[in-house]
């Protein structure tokens, strides 16, 4: 993997890159950007492309950032900006949902859509909780459907560089406030997207409840739903093997 800065109509977007062969681009979630036991995987077949949202990591909200409507619409003109024709789009979590804004959008430059868990659309048996009140002892817990992973993660806080931490809760509030991390208005405009769509859940996830891929099964026509058992909500570090396998598999169809 390698870092390098790329330049998107005057905003600086920090990119992670690793790999060779077909573009794939990963949105991250609320956690912000690292470089995952997934994209490694990925980068053994793929040419990853990892990019840290504005207004997360180091850089400063950008003015015109209010929405995650904003934000697909930034990524649309990223699409755009690198040197690729199609891409395998992946998102987790927040990312998800950001992946999936983009792609009510335009598919222009979108072969085949994975959403991780999205956030973005709710369902009332299943609401979500305000991960704004979380400790991030909780956060973690509720991340991992294994508690020994749960309690590694915690025990690894001590060295969480803070001022991070906290531009990325910055960053996410920008985006997901009001109301908590979904858009009421998506589920109406699902049915946009028109692509082949994987939708990968943990059975056991405790941000994003498993009946929340209803919405989005039902209405997007080429979606399918792969369900990971014995998985919480952090699917690209607790599961990595089966989700990397999975979505290689998935990217190698769509591209028939």
């Amino acid at each position: 993997m390698h870092e390098e800065t790329l330049d998107v109509r005057g905003q600086k977007l920090r990119l992670q890159r690793g790999g060779d062969g077909s573009a794939v681009v990963f949105l991250h979630g609320a956690g912000g950007a690292n470089w995952t036991p997934l994209h490694e995987r990925l980068a053994t077949n793929c040419r990853v492309i990892a990019p840290e949202h504005p207004g997360f990591g180091r850089s400063e909200i950008p003015q015109w950032m209010m929405s995650l409507g904003d934000l697909a619409y930034f990524y649309l003109d990223m699409l755009d900006r690198l040197d690729v024709e199609a891409v395998h789009l992946v998102g987790h979590s927040l990312g998800g949902w950001l992946a999936a804004e983009i792609a009510v959008r335009s598919t222009k430059r979108i072969k085949s859509l994975s959403l991780l868990a999205p956030a973005g659309v709710s369902v009332a048996e299943a609401p979500f909780d305000d991960i704004f009140l979380w400790t991030p002892e909780e956060g973690a817990r509720r991340n991992y459907y294994n508690a020994e992973l749960a309690e590694a993660r915690i025990a690894a806080q001590g060295n969480v560089d803070m001022d991070l931490f906290l531009q990325n809760r910055a960053g996410l509030a920008r985006l997901a406030w009001s109301p908590r991390l979904e858009n009421p208005q998506l589920h109406y405009w699902l049915h946009r997207i028109d692509v082949p769509t994987l939708l990968i859940w943990g059975r056991e996830d405790r941000v994003i409840p498993y009946a929340c891929h209803k919405p989005y099964l039902k209405a997007i026509t080429q979606a399918q739903l792969v369900t990971l058992d014995k998985c919480g909500h952090a699917s690209h570090t607790e599961a990595a093997d089966r989700v990397s396998a999975t979505l290689n598999d998935f990217f190698r169809s769509s591209s028939r």
